[in-house]
């Protein structure tokens, strides 16, 4: 079915997405990082925009942006400010941490968003969920301990809190983008929600990094960055199309998605020679697990 295909390829480009943030952030500054990677997605869907409002682009165009109220925007701006905070905490995370540490904490993403849900739509726990979630935390254990092997304490460091804070925002995010999919067209959400990135970094850019730009790690610009902003907004753009086909299921899709860590799991080990592979993928392959019981269960 054609939105499984566009699950796969979501999750495809989203772990070769991660692969091109830890080389570009690698000794880079990350608000620039971040800025010019938001700035080449903006740049593709302006386009899009000006030809749709324009009446260059024909309505039922796959590309077509339809207009919305100032509400709307609004409601999108929202999504941009909280998706800015949560990469805010993810880049500078994976700059100082291990892909294949960053990786496994990530994965436990769609606990994080189950219990947001169950929290807002008033659910319980099935014994599956159960299962599922005993199944993370105690391979999130266990993966703290290949962590320590490596010097990284997690109780003890603010990487591992950064990149944790970057996961839960995340997944409220996924929450909300629930809401804004059921009730607003695609292409506005994901075009404008992409255009909004610029005001959102740009005072850092300006006020924070630029003043400060002599200090700690310098700006090295790297053609990645662009591909950075290049393969999330294809990512992006299939996972959100194939939700609006009505035989597709949000439960595959999400675990689709979530695969993409073992991409970049394995670009972590094969392409940033990272070690202590072997304790890391046991403890990847049970949180994996566990995320699995808990989005069938749900």
């Amino acid at each position: 079915m054609l939105w499984i295909f566009l699950g796969l390829i979501s999750c495809l480009f989203l772990g070769f997405y991660d692969i091109a943030k830890k080389y570009s952030l690698k000794d880079n500054a990350v608000i620039p990082v971040l800025f010019f990677a938001s700035a080449t997605g903006s740049a593709l869907f302006l386009p899009f925009i000006v030809a749709s409002h324009s009446g260059w682009l024909p309505e039922p165009s796959l590309f077509f942006v339809p207009n919305i109220t100032w509400q709307v925007h609004g409601l999108i701006l929202m999504k941009s400010l909280l998706v800015g905070a949560s990469w805010i905490f993810a880049y500078f995370a994976l700059r100082q941490l291990p892909l294949t540490i960053v990786t496994p904490i990530r994965a436990t993403g769609p606990i994080w968003t189950l219990l947001g849900a169950l929290i807002v739509y008033h659910e319980s726990y099935n014994w599956q969920q159960w299962v599922g979630i005993t199944l993370v935390l105690f391979f999130f254990y266990m993966f703290s301990l290949a962590g320590n092997k490596e010097g990284i304490r997690f109780k003890n460091n603010r990487w591992i809190y950064f990149i944790l804070i970057a996961t839960l925002l995340g997944s409220i995010s996924t929450l909300y983008d629930k809401y804004l999919i059921a009730h607003y067209p695609r292409m506005a959400v994901q075009a404008w929600f992409s255009v909004y990135m610029i005001p959102v970094f740009f005072p850092f850019l300006a006020f924070l990094w630029f003043p400060r730009r002599k200090k700690g790690f310098p700006f090295q610009w790297r053609w990645s960055i662009v591909v950075i902003g290049i393969l999330l907004t294809i990512a992006d753009f299939a996972y959100f199309y194939a939700l609006t086909d009505d035989r597709a299921l949000i439960t595959i899709l999400s675990v689709l998605r979530r695969t993409s860590v073992v991409i970049s799991f394995v670009g972590g080990a094969i392409l940033f020679k990272e070690g202590n592979i072997k304790h890391k993928a046991w403890a990847l392959a049970g949180i994996l697990a566990g995320v699995l019981l808990v989005v069938f269960g749900s």
